[in-house]
């Protein structure tokens, strides 16, 4: 099996390249622009799997196939939220959220082997994909939660959330007046829920409302700190491997 990774950083490139091999699958090129895979494409033989990450440090990925005709099966290494991920299951083989896990990425390279010889005949419709990505699914996100008060239930607006937090294992929604409710849901469950424009997760505590942040300041280990309108009580850093999505987030 020939294997290529298209991976703007380097380092996280180097790594899937390692996790592949552990799980004997040899990669025999690394790219990491559009301008390059454009170059590759057009003096080698296409790979039998593409591993693929969308945003590139000169473009999206898919101006790559604007250029050149790919036949190659494609598994997706992505950040996108599941309005984006809709248009990746039309007709790649697999999407992995990053950052990669282990067990996601046996499951991918599974999916691809269990499809021969059918994966090698796959023409992936880009255009379609890239209709998506610009004009995601509508779909009906939660304007409202609700929590309970002692005998009485209280209806809080999603507009008015700037945060929503994970302590001692329960889920809070922090509202712009200063207060802080106990929700019965999760972190992972309000990633379907929230409106990607607005909210976005920057680590694995917080999920952050855009109209929230009052100021963005560099801080330790290439993160960012985040200072709120009303959310005083912790600081609020946004992990290091979420970094570049947040930038092209507040964008």
């Amino acid at each position: 099996m020939n294997v290529l990774i298209i991976e703007d950083e380097k380092p996280a490139a180097r790594r899937l390249q390692r996790m592949l091999e552990r799980i004997d699958v040899k990669v025999a090129t690394l790219l990491h622009s559009v301008e390059e895979a454009i170059n590759w494409f057009s003096n080698n033989t296409h790979p039998d799997l593409i591993f693929l990450d969308i945003q590139l440090s000169d473009g999206l990925s898919f101006e790559i196939f604007d250029e050149v005709d790919v036949r190659s099966a494609i598994i997706f290494t992505t950040a996108f939220d599941e309005y984006a991920l809709q248009a990746f299951k039309l007709n790649s083989i697999d999407y992995i959220l990053k950052p990669i896990d282990e067990d996601d990425l046996k499951t991918a390279v599974t999916k691809y082997q269990s499809l021969q010889p059918k994966a090698a005949n796959l023409q992936l419709n880009f255009e379609d994909i890239k209709k998506l990505l610009v004009n995601p699914v509508e779909r009906e996100y939660k304007k409202r939660f609700t929590t309970k008060i002692g005998q009485h239930i209280k209806m809080i607006s999603v507009d008015e959330i700037e945060c929503f937090y994970s302590e001692n294992k329960g889920t809070y929604a922090h509202t712009v007046e200063g207060r802080d409710y106990l929700l019965d849901t999760t972190l992972e469950q309000l990633e379907n829920e929230l409106e990607p424009q607005t909210f976005f997760r920057i680590s694995r505590k917080y999920y952050i409302n855009i109209n929230a942040i009052k100021d963005i300041i560099s801080y330790t280990n290439s993160r960012l700190q985040l200072k709120l309108n009303s959310y005083k009580e912790q600081e609020v850093i946004v992990a290091r491997e979420r970094v570049k999505d947040f930038k092209l987030w507040l964008e």
